[in-house]
Formats: structure tokens, C-alpha cells, sequence
């Protein structure tokens, strides 16, 4: 039954060193096959910030953890304008992981990142056709007994995010394309700083039967509404816990958790009589 840790956006240079120390901590507790970083890892993509990130994702492997990661838009230079047009990753490849977009096989699972960080976007991600390619190609391959997950630091769906709506990344509707032909099963991602799980197919028509799962911010102290955040995932089959840890101030602890069973193009909430109708927070 693969486990794992999703973490997104810790935003080192506008993060919490205490909430750092709790995060390694609570991740070292948790028996995970894979731990997820959803981009973001710094706040101005500076040596200084990478470095930091860098011996925090070192400290998570010594301690034996696999890691996956992708960057997100925070991980491009944004004021220094050459470095962020001719050579936007090449911190984040020297410091993070120089895989931009990484697969990890795990027990049970085919994990996919693909990176949506982009000079001419700012804010905002994009995908493109190599990286569409990639995931028809990723799962084409891999075997069909296997949970099919796909990582991106932007959503790829217009989301909501308090009063307001999130844009997808660019070129998102080709990439749904690929990713309900191949039978992707999750979708995990980042960057709205709020932690929600959706039907992929009540969001599109396209996209299959994924569930996209949305992960809050891990260390920043740049918050919504709650505190800092992760997601913890156990699957098992057609079944899979979502488990939210949040913040209190003092300890990161259960804010929700719920089963989710896979049914035909939808997934419903386990004991519910209908498939999840409203994002689960």
C-alpha cells in the first residue's frame, strides 16, 4: 500500500524555522514510500534560499526518505531579469534535483513530476508538448496494476481559492487530454497556499477520473485563512486517505482526513451515498 508525504511551497527566506523544524520532524515520524515536494522552494529563487532548501531536502534523505521534486514559480529569478531568461533553473537544478521533470517507481505506484515554472509567465504555469508526450509515454509504460500520479507545482485547473478563482496553467486542457487518456488516478499540486481535494471530472470533461489533490503551504508565512499545512496519502486499490496535518502554533496535528473510493469516473467520500460534489478542506 504505497504512503506518501505531499509538501508544497515552504518558501525558504519567508518560512517559519520553527514550523521547518516541526515539518522534518513530524515527516520523520511518518513510514512514507515517497515524499512529494510540489515547487516553491524558495521565495526569490536566491543561492542563499536554495542552500537552505537543500540541506533540509539532504536531512529528509539521510533520514532514509525518497524524495520527488518540482519547482515552482518562486524557484525563477524574478528581479534578476538576465538569470531569469537565460538560465531561470539552473539554482534550482544545481541545488534541488537537475531532473525537472523526475519519475519515481514505488511499490505500488508510477509517480510523474512535471515542471510548469516558466520565465514569461511570472505568476503564472504552462505546460508543453514534450511534457504532455512524457505523460502518455510515463504510463504507457508503466504497470497497469500501478496508482498513476502525476505532480505540478500549478494547478491545472481553475480552482477556487477564497472569493477569488485560480487560473490553470497554460496549455492545461491538452495536458488533461493526455492524462485521462493514460488513467491518471491523482493529480497533486500546490501554489494557491490552500489545501483542497476535487473531482477531476466535475472541474472538466476531459480529465478523466482523477482526483486532484491540493496542498496547502508547509513552512511559509505567507498564509490564507489556516495555518501551515501537509497532506499525508495512503492508497490501497480503489481507495485512497487524504489526511490534512495543519499548524496549531505548537504542533502540527489531524485538521481532516477522509477515505476516498474510486467508482467508475468518480470518487466518492467512503459511507457517502453520492460521489464528492464539493471540494473537501
Amino acid at each position: 500500500m504505497p504512503r506518501l508525504v505531499h509538501l508544497s511551497d515552504l518558501h525558504f527566506g519567508a518560512h517559519d524555522p520553527k514550523v521547518v523544524e516541526a515539518v522534518e520532524a513530524r515527516v520523520n515520524d511518518i513510514a512514507a514510500d515517497l515524499v512529494v515536494v510540489s515547487g516553491d522552494f524558495t521565495q526569490r529563487a536566491r543561492t542563499e534560499q536554495f542552500q537552505e532548501a537543500c540541506r533540509f531536502l539532504d536531512r529528509l534523505r539521510e533520514a532514509g526518505h525518497e524524495v520527488l521534486a518540482v519547482p515552482g514559480n518562486h524557484d525563477v529569478p524574478l528581479y534578476d531579469v538576465l538569470r531569469r531568461f537565460l538560465s531561470p533553473l539552473t539554482r534550482y537544478r544545481r541545488y534541488i534535483d537537475d531532473t525537472l521533470c523526475p519519475v519515481h517507481d514505488i511499490p505500488g505506484a508510477t509517480v510523474l513530476g512535471i515542471n510548469t515554472a516558466r520565465s514569461f509567465t511570472f505568476k503564472d504555469g504552462r505546460i508543453n508538448e514534450e511534457q504532455i508526450a512524457l505523460i502518455r509515454d510515463t504510463f504507457a509504460k508503466s504497470s497497469p496494476d500501478n496508482t498513476r500520479i502525476v505532480v505540478t507545482h500549478h494547478p491545472l485547473f481553475a480552482l477556487p481559492v477564497g472569493d477569488e478563482v485560480a487560473p490553470a496553467a497554460g496549455r492545461s486542457e491538452l495536458a488533461l487530454d493526455a492524462i485521462g487518456d493514460a488513467g491518471v488516478d491523482l493529480l497533486l499540486a500546490g501554489h494557491n497556499h490552500v489545501a483542497s481535494i476535487h473531482n477531476a471530472s466535475d472541474l472538466v470533461t476531459r480529465a478523466g477520473s482523477a482526483l486532484v489533490v491540493q496542498a496547502g503551504t508547509a513552512t511559509s508565512t505567507r498564509l490564507r485563512d489556516k495555518g501551515q499545512s501537509f497532506n499525508r496519502i495512503a492508497i490501497d486499490g480503489r481507495n485512497v486517505t487524504i489526511t490534512v496535518e495543519t499548524w496549531d502554533g505548537a504542533q502540527f496535528g489531524v485538521e481532516d482526513e477522509q477515505r476516498y473510493v474510486q467508482e467508475g469516473d468518480h470518487w466518492r467520500i467512503a459511507g457517502a451515498e453520492n460521489a464528492l460534489d464539493e471540494p473537501a478542506q
